[in-house]
């Protein structure tokens, strides 16, 4: 199944999205607080990542939140038959669109890390915008 039809098939998973955002967004105060400042940002891939070298502490408690978005990934992967990679960038692409804030930052997959203005986020053409 060729990368765009896998996209377009997972548009149905936009009702699950948040359900399995939701699960993998549980952050601690220390996440919170870097996502605020600029210092982890939501990448484009369905994972939070690093603008800037982060602390130790930061890294692990940041790995975590994403191991936990890899579980739900792989669950609803193995629901609707399509590869974890596909889910990740739908959900990447739903997080894009509609749930980062103006000021945080945010990584597509040119590998710029931004900061988000009051424009709209220009979305990776996988995206189907």
């Amino acid at each position: 199944m060729s990368r765009s039809k896998s996209i377009l098939m997972l548009l149905g998973l936009a009702v699950l999205v948040p359900s399995a955002a939701n699960f993998a967004a549980a952050q601690t105060s220390a996440v919170s607080s870097a996502l605020s400042d600029g210092r982890v940002g939501e990448q484009a891939d369905g994972y939070l990542g690093f603008p800037q070298g982060p602390s130790d502490a930061l890294r692990n408690e940041v790995d975590a939140i994403n191991i936990k978005r890899r579980a739900a990934y792989t669950d609803l992967a193995m629901q609707r038959g399509v590869t974890v990679k596909d889910v990740a960038a739908t959900v990447g692409c739903e997080t894009l669109k509609s749930r980062v804030p103006q000021g945080r930052a945010y990584l597509l997959p040119d590998g710029v890390w931004r900061t988000k203005g009051p424009d709209p986020i220009q979305l990776p053409a996988y995206c189907g915008n």
